[in-house]
């Protein structure tokens, strides 16, 4: 097994390994590590940003990824970051992610620069609400699998429920980790985990069963409100389908939310958007 979700194939060159691979189709990618990867890239297209002096401190506020086509596992893809818009307190990055020319994933984030200013006493901020702890979450396996094919939401991630489970449909809390690095030899970033576990809103919050309906995202945003630290990302998760009182929905659309949090707490959130068919 590859000790990585992606190993390199030269300069902006990445091939996915088996522990990219989705619930799907085993021979495509699951979105977290595109998505991951895709996040790692912005991140390294703001170092070069040469509009911005080197004594700026950036962080992303705002990951969209669209996964546009299948991202195939174990063939070389290509990676191209850009800065779209420089800037000295707000700026665009992006990048594409291709399979022989053709586009399969891209990137556009949104990073704010970081200021330190104290904040008013009497601020008025929402009540936390983290979902427990990853200790005190219970470890459950993924029960999807395609055959018994290594996969990364089975084989790459730690998942610690604390309401909810894979045997549970309906909103969860869960606290997921990320057990290989996305490139080999780095540690990844917060916003590289968080990128990595967001994309699992759909699946550990779906409400429809997985062996009759598909709900496959192809896109996710991510809003931060500060960078994530740590290892566990924590997830409140709900999944919603295009249904009304008067017409139950046989394919369409939906969404899948999510708050975020590290173990210091509210770090942002994400939303999905949802194709839902049955199968």
């Amino acid at each position: 097994m590859s000790s990585a979700l992606f190993e390199s194939a030269g300069q902006d060159r990445w091939v996915p390994t088996e522990l990219s691979r989705g619930p799907w189709d085993p021979r495509a990618c699951h979105g977290g590590p595109v998505s991951a990867l895709l996040a790692r890239a912005v991140e390294q297209t703001g170092v070069h940003d040469t509009s911005a002096s080197a004594d700026d401190d950036w962080q992303i506020a705002r990951l969209t990824v669209e996964l546009t086509r299948p991202v195939p596992v174990g063939h070389p893809l290509d990676l191209r970051p850009e800065v779209e818009r420089g800037g000295r307190r707000i700026s665009l990055v992006a990048a594409v992610l291709t399979d022989d020319g053709t586009e399969v994933a891209r990137v556009r984030a949104l990073r704010i620069r970081r200021a330190a200013f104290p904040s008013p006493v009497d601020t008025e901020l929402p009540a936390p609400d983290a979902p427990g702890t990853p200790t005190g979450g219970s470890m459950q396996r993924v029960v999807w699998a395609v055959d018994d094919h290594v996969a990364y939401h089975k084989d790459a991630c730690e998942h610690r429920f604390t309401e909810g489970g894979w045997d549970h449909l309906g909103p969860v809390s869960v606290w997921i980790r990320l057990l290989v690095p996305v490139v080999e030899g780095e540690e990844p970033s917060g916003v590289q985990r968080v990128a990595a576990a967001a994309d699992f809103g759909n699946g550990v919050s779906a409400a429809l069963p997985f062996e009759e309906f598909t709900f496959i995202n192809p896109d996710l945003t991510v809003h931060l409100q500060r960078p994530p630290t740590g290892e566990w990302v924590g997830m409140r998760s709900f999944s919603h389908y295009g249904t009304t009182d008067a017409e139950r929905m046989s394919g369409g659309a939906g969404m899948a939310e999510s708050a975020l949090y590290d173990t210091d707490g509210r770090i942002g959130r994400s939303v999905q958007s949802l194709l839902v068919d049955p199968r």
